[in-house]
């Protein structure tokens, strides 16, 4: 195809984006600018040109309906479709994974997903069943503890009490949460991520694996990850990985579920030879 196609209708410096050969790339642009038009221009870019397959693309957003219309987005560009191209949420994304490496994760092959309502039901009877006193444990406030905790990467027997009777009792009932998820087979949404973390760090096949088969990995909205789906990332970052990031640090709608901003920074400390791009015309 008429790869020039591809960069209608940008201006200069969204047309720079895409078409950076730089490695690691960092796209600072606020809202209105085209951050998320860029990222979906450079993925359809990568494929036209034949740098790369759409098997050898991953791509992560935030939520189902931005990565369903970026997926049909690059197929309009390309008129053609992406069969085979990851394009999903982190969570979603640590969901396939999962489902292809059960074992290496010590997972049920068949292992189900405790939405958030499920989540609030497991942990209300924990507490009941522990006898604790529900205005001082609200069932409301013990899964975003366990979630908090999970973004942090870490698990109950790595959490210190520092004397406090309170944090004991909610390491304790994090700790038989997590007992009762593995008995049954449940994987809740931030464990989904955390295991998959896990899996990828301890396990240094499965890490190879996907780094050979992602050699371009794009990250939409990016001021919005978290600690731990940071790490994630740079886990699947290897020596022949390229890394595509757009973000608005003036913005991060996700700061109260464990969003860091700070990652933006990071980003660059990280990867050396980052090559910083602002988007500033609306």
């Amino acid at each position: 195809m008429d790869v020039s196609q591809i960069l209608e209708n940008l201006n200069e410096p969204q047309r720079e984006a895409v078409t950076s050969e730089d490695k690691y790339i960092l796209v600072l642009a606020g809202a209105g600018s085209g951050k998320t038009r860029v990222l979906v221009h450079r993925i359809a870019w990568h494929i036209a040109t034949g740098e790369a397959n759409p098997q050898g693309i991953l791509a992560v957003t935030f939520t189902n309906k931005a990565a369903s219309e970026m997926r049909s987005r690059i197929e309009t560009l390309l008129g053609q479709s992406i069969h085979g191209m990851w394009v999903g949420t982190f969570h979603g994304l640590c969901h396939r994974l999962l489902r292809a490496h059960w074992q290496d994760a010590t997972l049920p092959e068949y292992f189900h997903i405790l939405d958030s309502a499920d989540q609030y039901r497991t942990v209300r009877r924990i507490i009941r069943a522990m006898m604790l006193d529900k205005s001082q444990y609200p069932p409301k406030e013990a899964p975003w503890h366990i979630n908090a905790q999970k973004d942090k990467e870490l698990r109950p027997e790595k959490i210190n009490d520092d004397g406090d009777v309170t944090t004991a009792q909610m390491i304790k009932i994090y700790k038989i949460y997590q007992q009762t998820c593995e008995s049954s087979g449940a994987v809740d949404f931030g464990g989904l991520l955390l295991r998959t973390y896990e899996l990828l760090y301890t396990t240094k096949l499965v890490r190879e694996i996907y780094q050979n088969r992602f050699k371009h990995i794009l990250v939409d909205e990016f001021q919005d990850t978290n600690e731990l789906q940071y790490k994630w990332l740079k886990l699947l970052i290897g020596e022949n990985n390229t890394l595509f990031a757009v973000g608005d640090d003036d913005q991060s709608i996700y700061s109260w579920r464990g969003a860091r901003v700070e990652n933006m920074k990071a980003f660059q400390k990280d990867f050396k030879e980052t090559k910083l791009l602002k988007l500033e015309q609306n």
